[in-house]
């Protein structure tokens, strides 16, 4: 649900990164009846440096039962879908940086169109003083 019922969340991207040097990530992904399916958090992923394990810094059990898919229209992207009787498991990999697609920029802009519409909102409905909020009578 998008805001204003909830808040916008949007993943700081990474700068890619010269010589060939590479980030290590770890993501924490909660698992939900035993499954996840998703996307990664970055892009262009080596698909051979993923390890997964029940807990952060390649601690507690290892994940061995996942699967890769690669979205046809955006092959930079990574989608894992794993199997782990845990609340939450830690995705550790390598990427070169990320790419800013238009989908990012479209998400911000939507999220910036929905703080001003539950402003306009607010406004119409109450007064704006200097920074707090007040409800007109």
């Amino acid at each position: 649900m998008p805001y204003p019922a909830e808040l916008d969340r949007f993943t700081e991207k990474l700068n890619k990164k010269e010589n060939s040097e590479l980030y290590v990530m770890e993501e924490k992904l909660a698992v939900s009846a035993g499954v996840f399916d998703g996307e990664l958090a970055h892009d262009d992923i080596r698909k051979e440096s993923i390890q997964v394990y029940t807990g952060p810094g390649l601690s507690g059990e290892k994940v061995p039962n996942y699967f890769l898919t690669v979205p046809a229209e955006m092959p930079w992207r990574l989608r894992i879908k794993l199997f782990a009787q845990a609340d939450a498991v830690f995705v550790t990999y390598e990427t070169p940086g990320d790419r800013v697609e238009a989908a990012d920029i479209n998400n911000l802009q939507a999220s910036i169109m929905a703080t001003q519409a539950e402003i306009d909102r607010y406004k119409g409905k109450g007064s704006v003083d200097g920074g707090s909020f007040s409800r007109g009578s």
